[in-house]
């Protein structure tokens, strides 16, 4: 129900994305720079939350997540002017996230100790509620957008209604600890694995982070790595600068690329295919692949034993998969091939998340809640980083070359005031559309041939977007790739359990 809350808030701002580049002139990038921050606050509430459920218990941070998730609506429904929207959308969205992600970090321990031995089954049946949540997001915003024109402001104040019931079902509750932290393990030996190899990877992101939310001093990029340099040497004081694990380095580089391409997707996806066919339609395709997720997620264990794969096994075809379906959706032009290419997509996306969070319980026990929780939150990081903000880049850059090379007069009539920026990196050739602009040739009942050229451009950089993000799950691909062939080398994949309590002299993991 804790997940369903965030997959129900999730779907209805991806749908309300329109609303508010209408209502206060946003420009792709902006909007995905709202909507990362939806991803970026998740990155905090899951790492901090990581580091201490182990000590203080998941109980605490559940009641964390509840107030977060009320707070939350506050902030957002107090954006009213093209002045003030920005601010207020953004901290709420980063709010919003900030608890799913103290949620999460309760949630992916707990099913990973419950569930020892079919953690890929149980954590991908766990995960199944986030897309029942965007079915249900999607659904009521189908409903009260499109058919009955409310506010935004009460579409989005629905996920309150499975945050209600959270907090009541998790009343009274008692929960175990993990493997880790029943045998005693200090903060410091939980961290071990994770070392400065994979602590690097999760400062970079949170330096990017800080030098957005510090740009506006004119020292954000310097602010930003000595934030990251001091939590990366702060890790270093912790695990007596152990290195880590080059596994879980790995892992936590290509879960970054699971959240661009997933989530970051995810987050645009009603928009591109809105603006391709129909708002409608738009619409019954994120229906058609979260319903998908949802059906697939219960379905883990019987693939893997069907097909003998092992989790890495599964990780490799879904991330073919999902290069094949992306590069197919770039080139739909009818609802019944967007169904078979965002199908593809869809399989191929449904295992990523929840899979690879059980190879890192498998094969990383010795880490609690830790590791699981880092690499949850390099995932949201980079969704809100680089995923969704990069695909609004994308967008923005795409639409505006393709304006200018068809009619370079109307594309100085349309072009937005400022050029667009991707990881605070501006291009002044990065020159998307103005949104009420773009609203406003799209609206037209009778379109002039200008305003049709505008559409077509605007719908052509949604097309070589969505070329653009097939790239991440072919790198993904080559990744599993050379994971698989790495456990070939050592016997196969197997998961790990701790050997000794580690208050007994002797620990360390040993070979199930």
């Amino acid at each position: 129900m804790a997940i369903l809350a965030a997959g129900v808030g999730f779907a209805i701002r991806g749908g309300i994305f329109d609303n508010w580049a209408k209502e206060f002139g946003f420009t792709g990038a902006q909007l995905g720079a709202i909507g990362g921050a939806g991803f970026s606050g998740f990155c905090f509430g899951i790492i901090i939350g990581g580091v201490i459920v182990d000590k203080i218990g998941y109980g605490k941070l559940v009641a964390v997540a509840l107030l977060c998730h009320v707070l939350s609506a506050f902030v957002t429904f107090a954006a009213s002017t093209p002045e003030n929207a920005y601010g207020f959308l953004f901290w709420g969205m980063f709010i919003f996230a900030f608890a799913n992600g103290t949620l999460e970090a309760v949630a992916n321990p707990l099913v990973a100790t419950l569930y020892p031995k079919s953690r890929t089954h149980y954590l991908n049946i766990l995960h199944a509620s986030w897309p029942a949540g965007m079915i249900l997001g999607v659904v009521a915003g189908w409903l009260l957008d499109d058919k009955m024109q409310l506010n935004w402001k009460l579409q989005l104040a629905l996920y309150l209604i499975p945050t209600v019931l959270y907090g009541i079902m998790f009343m009274g509750q008692k929960f175990p600890k993990s493997e880790a932290a029943e045998k005693g393990a200090t903060f410091s030996e939980m961290f071990k694995a994770v070392g400065l190899l994979g602590a690097a990877v999760a400062c970079f992101l949170l330096s990017k982070f800080f030098a957005d939310i510090f740009k506006g001093t004119g020292h954000g990029e310097m602010i930003g790595n000595i934030i990251g340099g001091v939590l990366l040497l702060g890790v270093g004081f912790i695990t007596s600068f152990s290195i880590g694990s080059v596994l879980l380095f790995v892992l936590f580089i290509t879960h970054a690329l699971v959240g661009a391409v997933e989530l970051g997707t995810d987050g645009w996806i009603q928009n591109i295919t809105g603006n391709l066919f129909t708002s409608e339609q738009g619409k019954v395709l994120f229906l058609w692949t979260s319903a998908i997720m949802f059906g697939l997620r219960f379905c883990a264990h019987f693939i893997e034993k069907t097909l003998k794969l092992s989790p890495i096994g599964l990780l490799f075809v879904c991330a073919v998969l999902g290069w094949v379906g992306l590069n197919l959706a770039s080139g739909m032009q009818t609802f019944s091939m967007a169904l078979v290419a965002l199908g593809i997509y869809a399989v191929g996306k449904t295992f990523f998340w929840p899979t690879m969070l059980a190879v890192v319980g498998d094969r990383f026990p010795q880490t609690g809640a830790v590791a699981m929780s880092i690499m949850g939150g390099i995932g949201m990081l980079s969704a809100g980083l680089i995923g969704g903000p990069g695909l609004g880049y994308c967008k923005d850059r795409f639409a505006g070359e393709a304006l200018k090379t068809q009619d370079a007069a109307l594309f100085e009539e349309y072009k937005a005031a400022a050029p667009s920026k991707f990881l605070n990196i501006e291009s002044t050739t990065a020159l998307g559309l103005d949104g009420k602009k773009l609203a406003a040739a799209k609206e037209a009942k009778e379109k002039t041939a200008q305003q049709q050229t505008v559409v077509t451009a605007d719908q052509t950089g949604d097309r070589n977007t969505l070329k653009a993000d097939a790239y991440i799950p072919a790198a993904m691909a080559v990744i599993y790739l050379l994971m698989f062939l790495y456990f070939k080398t050592i016997g196969g994949y197997k998961p790990v359990h701790i050997a000794e309590d580690f208050t007994g002299g002797t620990s360390g993991p040993m070979q199930a």
